[in-house]
């Protein structure tokens, strides 16, 4: 399992190559028991340190190009098992902020990438950049057992979602939530009620999950992010989300409850 302390000076370890949100396979690895991580035995300052995964320090390598058999984030995290979501996550995450903030954002120098945490350091300026971390809400809205899920123009043919949205600068979560819903699909809600938060690494969210009741129930979408919605019942259902994410959880959870 995972551990979030960043190795310093290890010898030898594991380390996740990527590229463009891309991730290597183990070499000779079969695929039945295909992994995203590599050995490696000297760390140099071309890598990032990420953690511990089951005790062995893991850094992170990034490259110009992905070789053929690579494949993206969401295709590693729907094959692994679900134990291995956070080390993923950690590394998409951390991966594309190291790439994108090569350089500092106020000043415009080279910065200095720093071993003890994620944090990239301007000499020049003295600015420090730090991961982007984005809150966002996702809320499966109900009415007795029926559900309400939206499609997204991005979504595989037939898949259906709970609606999500991000937090907007002054906006309190349970705001965000009210507002995002009414957005998107015209419903108002209450009985608000948190559920648990998921890492999103696409590319830097964090999920805050919520669960509503519709107090209205006519929609009407907005056409922009949202291309069509709808209210489901447990009994006849669309294409649902990948069971890694915390929208399929929260459908799961619910569909739990009015089951016979």
């Amino acid at each position: 399992m995972l551990r979030r302390e960043i190795p310093a000076g290890a010898d030898g370890g594991r380390v996740v190559v990527m590229s463009r949100g891309r991730i290597a396979p183990a070499p000779g690895e079969d695929h039945a028991s295909i992994i995203p991580l590599q050995p490696w035995q000297h760390w140099d300052n071309t890598m990032q340190p990420l953690c511990y995964w089951d005790d062995e320090p893991v850094a992170l390598a990034l490259t110009d190009a992905p070789g053929d058999s690579w494949v993206d984030g969401r295709q590693w995290m729907a094959e692994l098992s679900g134990r291995w979501f956070s080390l993923l996550s950690t590394a998409l995450q951390v991966g594309t902020w190291w790439q994108n903030h090569r350089f500092c954002g106020r000043c415009g120098a080279r910065a200095t990438q720093l071993s003890a945490e994620f944090a990239m350091h301007c000499h020049a300026c003295g600015h420090r950049n730090y991961p982007r971390i984005s809150p966002c809400i996702i809320t499966l809205v109900t009415s007795g057992e029926a559900m309400l899920l939206g499609r997204s123009p991005r979504f595989r043919p037939g898949q259906y979602s709970t609606l999500a949205g991000f937090i907007e600068p002054g906006e309190s979560a349970e705001e965000a939530v009210h507002r995002e819903v009414y957005e998107e699909v015209g419903i108002h809600v209450d009985n608000l009620r948190y559920y648990q938060s998921q890492a999103w690494p696409f590319p830097h969210s964090l999920m805050l999950g919520y669960f509503a009741e519709a107090t209205t129930r006519r929609i009407r979408i907005d056409e922009r992010e949202i291309s069509d919605a709808a209210w489901f019942s447990p009994r006849q259902l669309p294409g649902l989300p990948k069971p890694y994410s915390i929208a399929r959880e929260l459908i799961e959870v619910h569909l739990s409850k009015w089951s016979d």
